[in-house]
């Protein structure tokens, strides 16, 4: 009993002590912007071929860009294609936020978009009423089904384009990368969207998270960038700040109104949305800044699942910003 005490003492003290955990980073280029992995980890077992790997799988799927995709033979098609994993996951998660948001997120509204020359190919001018109601027969996401892996269409022309929530879809699938190889601890951005989890280490800090302020002279923002304290989700921004045109004399903004056909005009100038995970989120920012800020207030007063930051402009031209109270709760005040 005692020499296996004596060698029970040996082998402790002979075991080496656990590396400690450190910060890795990756980085690159990806989806037309720039991607950053941090991750907290005693030794780098993710490595960059994984990612761009995983990167180059959902480019071959979602992107309008890339010639030959599957998003692009869907286009293409008569009637359908037969979806991988990432087409059916981001399709079924735009016909669920149609439903919730009466159709204000519509991912067929492509053929708009283009007209407006917000699309991969430049336009002219702005569309013509004739046009656009024309265009409207070819947009709406009843003529869409996902029926299995099948993911058929009602209208020949019907497109789908995804590039409002592929990023968030893509944060999400490499979020799952580092949690399979055991990461607990981590953000995720691309583009500006991010998924976190966890804590920084090795010290435990919470994770804090600075909220995109616009910067254009299109208004005069003051000061109202916030920093959040996060320990799990998704936060996605979307703003009419980011991409517009001027046609007539007046700017057009990127988010098109599938319903009228027309650019969204509101008081909204952007909106931060922190949910379950980044696809969600990317999902419902560019629904929610289509709302109108009472209305979209009111939307997810409804869907506590989702929480909201706001930056808006009033009547009066001046510029002010407000939040949920999920929101408020998780804003870090000096």
């Amino acid at each position: 009993m005692i020499i296996q005490l004596l060698l029970a003492v040996i082998v402790s003290l002979w075991t080496p002590a656990p590396a400690p955990v450190q910060a890795f980073h990756l980085h690159g280029y990806a989806q037309g912007t720039t991607y950053t992995l941090t991750y907290y980890a005693a030794d780098s077992v993710v490595k960059q071929a994984e990612v761009t790997q995983q990167l180059e799988e959902i480019d071959a799927s979602l992107s309008l860009y890339r010639a030959g995709s599957l998003i692009n033979q869907f286009n293409a098609a008569p009637r359908g294609v037969r979806a991988d994993q990432h087409l059916q996951r981001v399709v079924r998660k735009a016909l669920e936020v149609y439903r919730a948001t009466n159709g204000l997120f519509d991912a067929t509204v492509e053929p708009l978009v283009q007209a407006w020359g917000f699309g991969h190919q430049p336009a002219a001018g702005a569309p013509t009423p004739a046009a656009i109601q024309a265009l409207l027969r070819r947009v709406g996401s009843d003529k869409l089904t996902l029926r299995g892996d099948s993911l058929l269409k009602q209208v020949p022309t019907l497109h789908l384009d995804l590039n409002g929530i592929a990023q968030g879809y893509t944060v999400d699938v490499l979020a799952v990368l580092l949690e399979r190889h055991g990461i607990r601890d981590y953000v995720v951005e691309l583009g500006g969207e991010l998924r976190v989890r966890g804590h920084r280490q090795p010290g435990g800090e919470l994770l804090r998270i600075g909220i995109e302020r616009p910067d254009t002279s299109a208004f005069a923002l003051p000061v109202l960038q916030q920093v959040i304290n996060l320990t799990a989700g998704g936060v996605t921004t979307s703003g009419n700040y980011r991409k517009f045109r001027r046609v007539g004399g007046q700017q057009a903004a990127h988010l098109i109104n599938p319903k009228t056909g027309y650019p969204f005009r509101n008081e909204l100038i952007s909106v931060t949305v922190v949910a379950p995970d980044a696809l969600t989120a990317d999902a419902y920012d560019n629904a929610l800044m289509g709302m109108g800020l009472d209305r979209a207030l009111s939307f997810l007063r409804q869907n506590p699942d989702l929480q909201a930051y706001f930056i808006y402009q009033r009547p009066d031209g001046a510029v002010a910003d407000t939040a949920t109270v999920g929101f408020t709760k998780l804003l870090l005040h000096p």
